[in-house]
């Protein structure tokens, strides 16, 4: 799975959750700032990342997610260490 692909999946997810359009969104997009995600918005993303990796963020790591890239990097650094468990 490359990080592309994962890129671009997850700014689907942030998309649908967020009402913003895909374009809108860039890896430097800041979720709360500019996309209006809450709290409780950022656990439906987390959620929705969870389900389509079958990984587990951590509850303590949903406030660190602050940019689309941090989304990214996190999925992917689960996935890498799911992939080598």
């Amino acid at each position: 799975m490359s990080v592309n692909n994962v890129e671009q999946e997850i700014i689907s997810i942030i998309s649908d959750i967020s009402g913003f359009d895909v374009e809108e969104i860039t890896l430097e997009t800041n979720l709360a700032n500019e996309l209006e995600i809450d709290s409780i918005k950022a656990i439906e993303i987390a959620v929705a990342i969870e389900k389509k990796y079958k990984i587990s963020i951590r509850d303590e790591d949903i406030a660190n997610i602050i940019t689309v890239r941090n989304a990214v990097e996190a999925a992917t650094n689960l996935i890498a260490q799911k992939a080598g468990a």
